[in-house]
């Protein structure tokens, strides 16, 4: 579940998938949790026309308590201590597994896509915000569910999601020329093009979420960087001039790979897949003892 669209995917046992669904994220109101859980149960319902699953997983943004199944906060959406997992499992009658989008994603790219070969790996979504995730030795670090808010962190005088993000791309680019823009891809064209007000935007972003990146590599020193969302579309006008900032100042021997997610827009509802997998290969080994 992210912040403004929802997707859900049936796999089998071998992380095939079978069968998917999207809606849209019901926005910010006094039933919000209700019309999430109505959302999550119709979804459900439409895959499991053709399959009976015997667990769901479920992911939401903003801070989350993986292992109470709560929903801590969302600023976007509006929650609090919200017990999703409790709540989703009582209406479907089956186990729900409950995690963060962001560390589910992470999962699902270290397992299924773009890092698969590697044992330490982030995960780092820029879209309308911007979050982080590590995955050390096949196991996501959560922080107690406040973990990877990078987007949060300060970067000359402004927030780095405020800068860096794909909304604030856009949104720089309009403010600064009143032109109004279809988003962070529309002021790439424009950049390839040659609009040195687009150029300006990019580069200041470009160059914020290099500097996230040498704050990464100097503290996790991660194997690959895998870096998702909307703006990971830009290709190498995106990853080339990262690359090089990584390269130019960065002077240790190891600098991690950078490289674009492999799963597109459906890491998190994968991601979701795996802790729900993960939540029935334990309850049977909890049977088997």
């Amino acid at each position: 579940m992210g912040g403004t669209e929802t997707k859900a995917v049936l796999v089998d046992a071998s992380g095939a998938v079978l069968a998917q669904r999207r809606g849209t994220t019901p926005p910010p109101s006094l039933d919000t949790v209700e019309q999430v859980l109505d959302l999550a149960c119709s979804l459900v319902t439409e895959l499991s026309s053709r399959v009976a699953p015997t667990a769901v997983g479920l992911v939401v943004p903003g801070i989350v308590d993986e292992s109470r199944g709560v929903a801590v906060f969302s600023a976007n959406l509006g929650w609090s201590d919200v017990p999703f997992a409790s709540l989703l499992g009582a209406r479907l009658g089956m186990p729900v597994a409950f995690g963060h989008d962001v560390r589910a994603g992470a999962l699902a790219e270290q397992q299924l896509g773009a890092a698969r070969d590697a044992d330490d790996a982030v995960f780092l979504p820029v879209g309308t915000g911007i979050s982080a995730a590590y995955v050390q030795a096949g196991r996501l670090h959560a922080g107690g569910g406040y973990a990877g808010e990078i987007g949060q962190v300060p970067v000359g005088g402004a927030r780095l999601e405020a800068v860096a993000s794909a909304a604030a791309i856009s949104r720089s680019y309009q403010e600064r020329t009143g032109i109004p823009v279809a988003g962070s891809a529309d002021v790439a064209q424009r950049v390839a093009a040659g609009d040195p007000v687009a150029t300006a935007v990019w580069d200041e972003a470009v160059d914020a979420l290099g500097s996230a990146l040498i704050w990464i590599t100097a503290l996790l020193a991660p194997e690959v960087v895998v870096v998702g969302g909307g703006l990971s579309q830009a290709g190498p006008m995106l990853f080339d001039p990262l690359t090089r900032r990584l390269d130019a100042d960065w002077n240790l021997a190891r600098a991690p790979r950078i490289v674009p997610a492999a799963l597109g827009d459906r890491a998190g509802s994968l991601g979701a897949a795996l802790l729900a997998a993960e939540l029935v290969n334990h309850n049977h080994g909890e049977e088997g003892e």
